[in-house]
């Protein structure tokens, strides 16, 4: 399987998050999966990517051509697939991923999840899309969306949509044992 794996590009995140990164790649590669990614050195990218390949795992990178400081990409990717725009290295990340996992992160990890999930609840797409919540990061974000589906903005079958797990092997169980979702559960329903 192709596993996109979106997370933070900062190397200033505390060494548990680095740690539990590096373990997510180091499984990734053992259960002979291929990561795809934006191509970061730093971070939980970069994290990821190293522990992809510690186990001699295959890394594709997708980076905007306007990343020009090599310092920033990690330049041992087996593959870099260079684009002009980030909705086109986010196209390229969808397309040739099987699954999505997503890791903590900032601004660009949310916009990231928040349209993979999007796209799901869309019908766009019917790929497991899991939260790896290291140290309970996600705890608040995960209680938003509870908050949003109990005000009924968000539909509440939508919540089996991503699930989230602490523990990298229990991350990739949910993603080797993925059944399709009926997605028609997730259509918008009509004010009565």
């Amino acid at each position: 399987m192709n596993i996109c794996v979106y997370g933070a590009a900062s190397n200033t995140i505390d060494k548990s998050f680095i740690n539990a990164g590096e373990e997510l790649g180091r499984i990734i590669a053992k259960r002979g999966h291929k990561l795809v990614y934006g191509a970061g050195a730093l971070g939980m990218m970069g994290a990821v990517a190293r522990g992809v390949h510690s186990q001699n795992g295959y890394v594709t990178g997708v980076v905007p051509t306007f990343f020009t400081n090599e310092e920033i990409l990690y330049l041992n990717c087996d593959e870099l697939i260079r684009t002009e725009t980030m909705r086109q290295r986010k196209q390229i990340m969808e397309d040739s991923s099987d699954a999505f996992i997503v890791t903590p992160g900032g601004i660009g990890t949310f916009e990231e999840f928040y349209e993979i999930l999007t796209l799901k609840q869309l019908n766009r797409h019917n790929k497991p899309v899991v939260i790896f919540n290291i140290n309970g990061f996600y705890d608040k974000m995960l209680s938003m969306l509870d908050d949003a589906i109990n005000a009924n903005f968000i539909n509440a079958e939508c919540k089996k949509m991503y699930p989230s797990f602490n523990k990298a092997d229990d991350v990739l169980n949910y993603i080797e044992n993925y059944k399709e979702m009926d997605l028609s559960k997730m259509k918008i329903q009509k004010e009565k």
